[in-house]
């Protein structure tokens, strides 16, 4: 059964690109191509493709905005993202648009027909940077370190950082020089994996070392 594709990217190099890889394909029909969302969003209405190949970049809205739109007007559409960019806001704002797919653009194009048919038979496809993405986000985060790892001056060190005391002040109240309690919050930061006053005033605060 033929697979019909709409091919949205506002460069029309890439779309006669996408077009000579995909016309190759017995199974993969383009019917048509936009260059803009509101273009893309009005040939979906006048087409009903199967598959939308749609760039995140367009000129009049974005990718996801035009996604959005296709999809609440009809939701059986199954839109690939096929863009440049690789992170983790344009993968989950993709995603909970409606995409169905998400490949990045140096993808090879045995790929992109792969991730077409895979669409098409109902099935998610995301390449391997997206997996990982997804990945990561799903992971169980790692257990935050105890401060049982710092030594008791450590521990004085950053009580009083997370009270609010600045370096004099704290090397003044200990009776150490300002250069041992840089060494000092130094090696509090290294043991807990923290890397900002803030931080550690929010693990002291967690720790029950202020209140």
């Amino acid at each position: 059964m033929s697979i019909n594709v709409l091919l949205v990217d506002d460069h029309k190099i890439i779309r006669d690109g996408l077009s000579a890889i995909l016309q190759n394909q017995d199974d993969i029909h383009i019917i048509g191509e936009a260059g803009e969302g509101s273009e893309a969003i009005d040939k979906v209405q006048a087409l009903s493709p199967d598959v939308v190949v749609m760039d995140l970049t367009l000129p009049d809205m974005g990718g996801i905005v035009a996604t959005r739109r296709i999809l609440a007007e009809r939701p059986d559409t199954n839109v690939l993202i096929l863009t440049m960019f690789l992170d983790e806001n344009c993968v989950m704002e993709s995603l909970e648009a409606g995409a169905r797919a998400y490949l990045v653009k140096d993808c090879a194009a045995e790929e992109l027909v792969a991730a077409i048919r895979s669409i098409h038979r109902g099935k998610p496809y995301l390449c391997a940077g997206a997996q990982e993405i997804m990945m990561h986000r799903i992971a169980p985060s790692p257990p935050p370190k105890m401060t049982a790892e710092l030594t008791k001056r450590e521990l004085q060190v950053l009580k009083m950082t997370a009270q609010g005391l600045n370096t004099k002040e704290i090397a003044y109240q200990l009776g150490v020089s300002v250069k041992m309690i840089e060494v000092h919050r130094m090696n509090v930061k290294r043991k807990l994996g923290l890397h900002s006053i803030a931080q550690l005033a929010t693990h002291a605060l967690k720790s029950g070392l202020i209140s």
